[in-house]
């Protein structure tokens, strides 16, 4: 699902300064994504991975990021599996799907996949820590 990044120099240090290098329209869309996510997860670490706003908690939890037509939110592979029939009207791949910049964004669905990964990885940390 590689797409063409805005017109940013995608060399990030915060995601401010990754939402900053947008058209407002598109900041806006990702301010709001960013709150949603925060929301959802507020012990969720913010920083950048893969020049893309990230967040994380026991791991990364989902990134997402402004392409010329649409927003890429990436919760892994598990993320769009769980919610594979919510997502059937969107593009999507393996660990990645398009939300386009002119329709709304679906962020209720945003949260609930967030807190999926969530629990997801909190379960995985749980497991660790029980093996040692």
């Amino acid at each position: 699902m590689k797409g063409e990044i805005m017109e940013g120099n995608n060399k990030s240090n915060s995601i401010d300064e990754y939402i900053l290098q947008f058209p407002h329209e598109v900041q806006e869309k990702l301010k709001t994504i960013r709150k949603v996510i925060k929301d959802a997860v507020p012990e969720a670490e913010e920083k950048i991975s893969y020049q893309m706003p990230t967040f994380a908690l026991h791991g990364n939890l989902v990134h997402f990021a402004a392409y010329k037509k649409h927003i890429g939110f990436y919760p892994t592979s598990s993320g769009i599996v769980a919610f594979e029939h919510e997502l059937s009207d969107y593009k999507s791949s393996k660990g990645a799907v398009q939300f386009p910049l002119e329709k709304p964004i679906p962020y209720e669905l945003v949260s609930e996949i967030v807190k999926f990964r969530a629990a997801e990885n909190k379960k995985k940390a749980d497991g660790k820590l029980k093996k040692k």
